[in-house]
């Protein structure tokens, strides 16, 4: 049995969960997320825990019992709790400035990129070189998140690009003139 699947999931007294059709939709106090999940998974809510199960032991069932209990879970903590992604932008020159919902990126290419947030996440500014991703659904802040660093990837060699805060960038030693090279 899955070590994961099993663990029960905590409901918040503020949180309402409600289970229709393989649908599961969590409401809470910063709004709702809904997901589809498998019909072999039995989902059963008892004494302000929900419990996930599979009928059987079929491979794929095992695969997902884990999976959707955390897809769940991470529904639960998004709707009492948020997301949030830290970006950095390192660079001489490189900044980031807001205007309206969209952020616009000075990064050292010839034009400024402009980042138009997805359904449901928000980016701010706190500086001119960190980004804050933040939203109720983990999947959408981190699709948002890559998308942003994807821009522009930090630089082996110099480190300069836009990077995870949490992230460790190794930069790579430069071409070094031996003996023989004149």
């Amino acid at each position: 049995m899955s070590r994961i699947g099993r663990m029960p999931i905590v409901i918040p007294s503020n949180v309402k969960v409600d289970i229709a059709d393989n649908v599961v939709t969590v409401k809470g106090p910063k709004g709702t997320l809904s997901q589809t999940v498998n019909s072999d998974m039995d989902l059963k809510i008892e004494n302000g825990q929900l419990n996930v199960s599979r009928q059987n032991s079929d491979l794929q069932n095992q695969s997902l019992h884990g999976l959707t209990r955390t897809l769940i879970n991470n529904m639960v903590v998004g709707v009492t709790e948020g997301y949030t992604r830290t970006l950095d932008i390192v660079g001489v020159g490189f900044k980031a400035d807001k205007s309206g919902e969209k952020i616009i990126l000075k990064i050292g290419y010839s034009h400024s990129v402009e980042i138009i947030p997805l359904e449901g996440v928000t980016l701010d500014v706190e500086n001119q070189t960190r980004i804050k991703v933040s939203g109720i659904s983990k999947e959408a802040v981190g699709r948002q998140a890559a998308k942003i660093r994807d821009i522009r990837k930090p630089d082996a060699y110099k480190g300069k690009g836009i990077r995870y805060s949490t992230e460790k960038v190794v930069v790579k030693a430069g071409k070094s003139v031996g003996k023989g090279a004149k």
